[in-house]
């Protein structure tokens, strides 16, 4: 039944495809389920966090530059790729923090930026959405501007009444938001680098996270999909400007990864079949 299966992934910026959810993705791809990969901005206002890449986007400008590294990491994980082409909303430092760009994606009315996605569930209609829960995963504001246009376009694409323009009505099965990067998931990968003697990347996230939740509660579903992490940490390094190779994102072995934290992990939001946790597969119920 899985070559009628469909899956969309909404994220907020080219890169967090490859970071939340790819081994999945890349799992089911192979199981072969069509996977779309729908990225609401450009990324463009995104800071260079990998060094050798500083002279590449002075050459080519950063918007190009990451336009090339989702199509090589859609290349990679073998999905078709749609931007909404939101404009990067950034993410505002200070106290207090600047406003918003005023065109940018978290600043413009939900109700204006809902109809791009809803065309888009109408035109693929998965039967699974992944996303990011209420606090976007991080406080970034395209993230949780991607959480609400994800949930408003999922009910509205079911609504025969809601611009019938954007193409005919379909519901949505299930939503589920990306829980990757809990605080048990961090804990268990630190102890697990100093019981080998290494140093770990993580001692201080677990520092600032000392008084956040961790959102391990929060989650019903866990795909083993340690066989498809090399396929995931391919896709990450195509977006050169956002993963500095030599950064936290590769310090931990690939094989005690595998061994230790195996599982992609998930919260099941939403539903219309019937769905029991703990699950181990995002099809539940439909297969």
């Amino acid at each position: 039944m899985s070559e009628f299966l469909r899956l969309m992934a909404v994220h907020a910026h080219p890169d967090d495809e490859s970071s939340k959810g790819a081994a999945t993705t890349a799992k089911y791809v192979d199981e072969g389920v069509e996977v779309m990969v729908v990225t609401c901005t450009g990324g463009e206002r995104g800071d260079i966090l990998n060094p050798a890449m500083r002279g590449v986007v002075e050459n080519e400008g950063i918007y190009a530059v990451r336009q090339r590294e989702m199509a090589d990491a859609a290349r990679i994980l073998k999905v078709s790729h749609a931007w909404l082409g939101f404009e990067d909303s950034g993410f505002p430092e200070g106290d207090p923090p600047p406003p918003l760009p005023p065109e940018s994606f978290a600043a413009r009315p939900l109700e204006e930026v809902t109809p791009a996605l809803v065309r888009a569930l109408r035109e693929f209609r998965p039967h699974v959405v992944t996303t990011y829960d209420e606090k976007g995963g991080y406080p970034h504001p395209d993230h949780v501007r991607t959480h609400e246009i994800t949930m408003a376009a999922v009910r509205e694409a079911a609504d025969g009444d809601y611009h019938p323009e954007l193409g005919e009505p379909h519901q949505v099965s299930k939503v589920y938001y990306n829980q990757q990067f809990s605080k048990t998931r961090v804990a268990t990968l630190h102890k697990a680098m100093l019981d080998a003697g290494l140093e770990s990347p993580y001692a201080e996230w677990l520092e600032n996270w000392k008084d956040r939740d961790d959102n391990f509660q929060r989650v019903t579903t866990r795909v083993h999909a340690a066989e498809y992490f090399p396929v995931r940490d391919q896709a990450l390094r195509a977006h050169a400007t956002q993963i500095d190779p030599d950064g936290p994102w590769f310090a931990v072995p690939l094989t005690m990864q595998q061994e230790v934290w195996p599982t992609e992990d998930f919260e099941l939001a939403w539903s219309i079949v019937d769905a029991h946790a703990p699950e181990s597969d995002l099809f539940a119920g439909l297969r």
